[in-house]
């Protein structure tokens, strides 16, 4: 009874942990400002949402071994190319992984995105992560305006919810 009971824990947890099944919207959030997000690169360097303050920003929480989380990356990368230029950036934070395990994982995928390492999970704490993926977009003011936890709808939908979010003049140099 004890080892069932074990094994149904573990299954229920799995399942929190790395949503899977269909692949969620964005929808309106009510958390109000972004907590604060500064965090080290794989590389060693340090990227801070708060100086990304004027751009419209996804802050995506994934890990490499969450399927539904590598299966969006492209699509977000993909997103991220488009709508640059009108003032987007998308961050993708590794929840809890070794710096080199995730150096490996963007060498072998090709993947083009900003990497923040969240290795004690501080991070997904404070912005209260409770499943991987979950993914946030932070509109220029830096508020949280949409969300999604588990895997995210990356089809049409996704562009056309981030796009009214967008500042309607891409950020100065000054703003960057």
């Amino acid at each position: 009874m004890l080892h069932r009971r074990t094994f149904l824990v573990a299954a229920a947890i799995l399942a929190v942990s790395c949503s899977a099944g269909a692949a969620e919207p964005l929808r309106p959030s009510r958390m109000g400002a972004a907590p604060p997000l500064a965090l080290a690169t794989p590389a060693g360097g340090r990227i801070d949402l708060a100086r990304l303050r004027g751009k419209v920003v996804l802050v995506n929480f994934w890990a490499t071994w969450c399927a539904p989380c590598v299966e969006e990356m492209p699509a977000l990368a993909r997103l991220r190319t488009r709508l640059s230029s009108r003032g987007f950036e998308v961050l993708a934070v590794n929840q809890g992984e070794m710096p080199a395990r995730v150096e490996a994982f963007v060498e072998r995928t090709g993947l083009d995105l900003p990497i923040l390492m969240d290795r004690d999970k501080a991070a997904a704490k404070a912005w209260k992560v409770r499943a991987l993926p979950t993914t946030f977009v932070i509109d220029a003011a830096g508020r949280i305006r949409l969300s999604a936890e588990g895997e995210l709808d990356t089809g049409e939908a996704l562009e056309a919810a981030i796009v009214p979010l967008l500042p309607r003049e891409a950020p100065s140099r000054a703003s960057r």
